[in-house]
């Protein structure tokens, strides 16, 4: 039995009170990821519902409706935020967007990613303030809204936190400060109907060293099985992370949210406590012989 604020039950309530309120029915509804976000699929009523499952991360979200509606104004290669309703809605503590639903197609390829995102980081800031990349902020708000963190775990947490804060400013304080994704990998790609692939997921969206996007994938390749992504990616794109000054510390950055992503979820989702304690270890010891299991697996998608 699970209990805490963010219940698989509780998210499911909360769609009925956005359907509801749409005038849509939800009985349809699929979930497609159940992890940071709650995210259900209404293919009836042609829209996607991401629910916030965190009490921390409100200007994430808020954000996040903001940036749809910038992105359709200068045709960025992303989905659209349906616009027929004021956005984000509130559900008591949670906050809620609401998107165009993209059918099922074919998948995109690490090829695909690397083309979008030269075209996203091509983009200007749009006429309104974002925050800069601040991987280390979000890690601690993330810890804040743990109900089962252990002390010492907590205590480890922050003590990564406080060593990497000085070196992410420093790489902050030297970047041009390009429009970056912020989680930038293939399970954030859609292919829409015209063919046309379409980033979605911008809780992480930053001004911020456009290397931020390609490190999540790089990654990804060390801690959890490695299919060649990365080699892909770094060709299509025409630049390999991993041989820039800037990887050590990039690096540390996501194997900090890798970790962290799942503590808000300890007390609510069976196998992701196991898991961040896995992934904590090895990180700490540098073991990367010991292969991770997506949090996804737990829950039904953040990595």
């Amino acid at each position: 039995m699970t209990t805490g604020r963010f219940t698989d039950d509780r998210m499911r309530a909360a769609l009925s009170d956005i359907a509801a309120r749409l005038g849509v029915v939800d009985d349809d509804a699929q979930v497609l990821h159940m992890a940071n976000n709650a995210v259900y699929a209404l293919p009836g009523a042609s829209i996607v519902v991401r629910i916030t499952r965190s009490t921390k991360l409100h200007e994430r979200i808020r954000k996040g409706a903001r940036l749809g509606s910038w992105f359709a104004e200068v045709d960025a290669p992303t989905i659209r935020l349906t616009g027929a309703i004021p956005q984000p809605l509130t559900i008591e503590d949670l906050l809620a967007t609401v998107w165009d639903y993209i059918p099922p197609a074919p998948t995109p390829s690490p090829e695909d990613l690397g083309k979008v995102l030269k075209e996203f980081h091509s983009l200007p800031a749009p006429d309104f303030d974002l925050p800069r990349w601040d991987p280390v902020g979000t890690a601690r708000k993330r810890i804040a809204d743990a109900e089962a963190l252990e002390d010492t775990d907590r205590a480890s947490l922050l003590d990564w936190c406080d060593r990497l804060e000085p070196e992410v400013d420093a790489l902050v304080t030297e970047s041009e400060g390009s429009l970056i994704h912020g989680d930038a990998h293939v399970g954030n790609l859609l292919r829409r109907p015209d063919g046309r692939v379409v980033l979605c997921d911008f809780d992480s969206t930053c001004l911020g060293p456009s290397g931020v996007d390609l490190a999540a994938v790089a990654a990804a390749a060390i801690w959890f099985t490695d299919s060649g992504e990365h080699a892909r990616l770094a060709a299509s794109y025409g630049h390999d992370i991993t041989t820039d000054p800037a990887w050590p510390v990039l690096r540390q950055a996501r194997e900090l949210t890798f970790v962290v992503g799942g503590v808000p979820l300890m007390a609510s989702t069976p196998g992701v406590a196991e898991e961040f304690k896995l992934r904590l270890a090895t990180v700490m010891t540098g073991d990367t012989s010991t292969p991770w299991t997506p949090y996804a697996a737990f829950g039904n998608s953040d990595r």
